[in-house]
């Protein structure tokens, strides 16, 4: 995808981190407007596919605190979450962070935990805190998951439930490589040795104020018309089993405006909204059992632009 109409800060950024995730330009975009709309992403691919070395290489360029979490079938909230150990020294309880508490936590393999445990990750996103022992903690600022999932049908997995998927803002897949990049891949330098050679590109406060001059983009009246055009389609058209929610409205709003910030716009266009659906709207549509849809966006994307 040519990167030559971007602001040049997230060029730049995306332009180092196509280096190492060699021809999956459309996906590292994606996954900067997710976190350009405070959102969190999942990655459901195949193992091998670069999932891991995503989220790596865009905490080390955007300078964010870094932790990586296996989920296993054994895990506990508490090992995401942190607990209160006794201390004799100190004669009281002591809390000890668990590893959620980071500006991004890559959450490897998600559905191999059991549902608990999944839930307990899920609800810090949503509420961006951690309620235990009685205390309310804050996540950092940025708080940024990215979480990775095997398909479904392999063994030893705990498919999301549709109301925790909704939690995530987008859901992409990176898939093979094409032709040229794998051969380019196979011929170069071993990924691991490029990221450690990664320097931040982004600082914190750079970071927060692109966030809120995505959050200012300008959606107009017939903009806002559109999206809604959109959800009333998913909810009456019985192609799903349940329809587009109020906050997968705010979630396509979110990405749209992030979408067109990278393109260098104040205002939001139709193709913005119409780059983003897939990622945003594909794991929030399950199919109704009367439609045999392939592709469940094509019908949204099918329709006109009023």
């Amino acid at each position: 995808m040519p990167m030559h109409g971007l602001r040049p800060g997230p060029r730049a950024l995306l332009e180092a981190a196509g280096a190492v995730i060699m021809g999956k330009d459309r996906a590292l975009r994606l996954a900067l407007a997710c976190l350009l709309a405070r959102g969190h992403l999942l990655i459901e691919d195949l193992p091998g596919m670069g999932k891991t070395t995503l989220a790596h290489v865009l905490a080390r360029l955007l300078g964010l605190e870094f932790r990586r979490l296996q989920f296993t079938s054994d895990l506990l909230p508490a090992d995401i979450l942190g607990v209160a150990v006794y201390e004799r020294e100190q004669g009281s309880f002591v809390f000890h962070p668990g590893p959620i508490f980071t500006q991004m936590l890559l959450a490897d393999e998600i559905n191999r935990a059991t549902p608990r445990t999944q839930s307990a990750l899920l609800e810090a996103m949503e509420e961006r805190q951690v309620s235990t022992e009685g205390e309310v903690r804050p996540l950092p600022e940025p708080f940024f998951v990215i979480a990775t999932q095997n398909p479904t049908y392999q063994i030893g997995t705990f498919p999301l439930p549709e109301s925790q998927l909704d939690r995530f803002l987008m859901r992409i897949a990176l898939g093979y490589p094409d032709a040229e990049s794998e051969r380019r891949l196979l011929a170069g330098e071993d990924r691991r040795a490029l990221l450690a050679r990664l320097e931040p590109l982004v600082s914190p406060g750079e970071l927060e104020a692109w966030q809120a001059e995505v959050r200012a983009v300008h959606a107009s009246e017939a903009l806002l018309a559109y999206i809604q055009q959109l959800l009333a389609f998913s909810r009456e058209s019985g192609l799903y089993q349940t329809g587009l929610s109020p906050r997968a409205g705010l979630a396509l709003l979110a990405a749209a405006r992030a979408w067109a910030w990278l393109e260098g716009r104040d205002h939001l266009l139709p193709e913005d909204v119409r780059a983003v659906l897939p990622a945003v709207c594909r794991h929030r549509l399950p199919p109704s059992e009367a439609a045999s849809l392939a592709d469940p966006v094509a019908p949204l994307l099918g329709l006109p632009i009023p």
